[in-house]
């Protein structure tokens, strides 16, 4: 077993069952012109992570354990889609709508793909994911079951909805869950910082935090 200095408590875990996964580092919301963008918000305060993102995916891929990349986007019939969930809001464009990169959220599109830096190696899940949570209508359990892994390491956007929703899946199903505080964000950082505060509050109810240097630290 390694240790890492985390919040609220160090973090245990055997590297061999422990993978990471990387939440929806996509062109539709880091980029301007996608979904992000369309719902009026400020992408460069996600597209800032992108370089800790990568120290953090290179430090798994040289410590040579699992990472998943998750997409979230639909198929282009939208049929996995629901109708409260396509007209949420009010923006400028809607899921399917075609946008700068190809039709928003779609599979297949070029601006549902991880964003270039960032992409996936041989070797490396790409799993895309209709919803907010990676468990939903998704194989992942399955594939984390195969592979043995207890342990979870998490990143991506944003921070409040699909990384923490991500989180909550998989501490309900017994992962021992931890948050790189510094390669995740939001479009608010309010909304950010409360919930790392809710991911780490009562002794770790749902996970506990640290940072891509202290991660990378354990895995040496």
């Amino acid at each position: 077993m390694k240790t890492i200095a985390a919040q609220p408590f160090d973090y245990a875990f055997d590297p061999a069952h422990t993978a990471l996964i990387v939440i929806d580092m996509q062109r539709d919301f880091i980029e301007p012109g996608g979904f992000g963008a369309a719902l009026g918000n400020d992408v460069s305060l996600l597209k800032k992570i992108v370089p800790t993102v990568g120290r953090l995916i290179d430090a798994f891929r040289a410590a040579k354990l699992p990472i998943i990349h998750t997409r979230e986007c639909h198929k282009p019939d939208l049929s996995d889609c629901p109708p409260a969930k396509l007209l949420r809001g009010k923006p400028s464009l809607r899921i399917g709508d075609p946008g700068p990169m190809g039709r928003i959220l779609v599979s297949g599109e070029p601006g549902a793909d991880i964003v270039p830096e960032l992409a996936a190696k041989p070797g490396e899940i790409v799993l895309d994911k209709p919803g907010k949570g990676a468990f939903y209508a998704t194989p992942l359990g399955d594939m984390l079951k195969a592979r043995g892994i207890t342990h979870l390491v998490f990143a991506g956007v944003t921070t409040e909805v699909c990384v923490q929703t991500t989180m909550r899946e998989a501490n309900d199903r017994g992962y021992d869950c931890l948050l790189a505080e510094d390669a995740t964000e939001s479009y608010f950082p309010e909304f950010k910082k409360a919930a790392i505060d809710m991911i780490r509050a009562q002794g770790a109810i749902v996970g506990w935090t640290a940072t891509v240097d202290q991660i990378a630290k354990a895995l040496v």
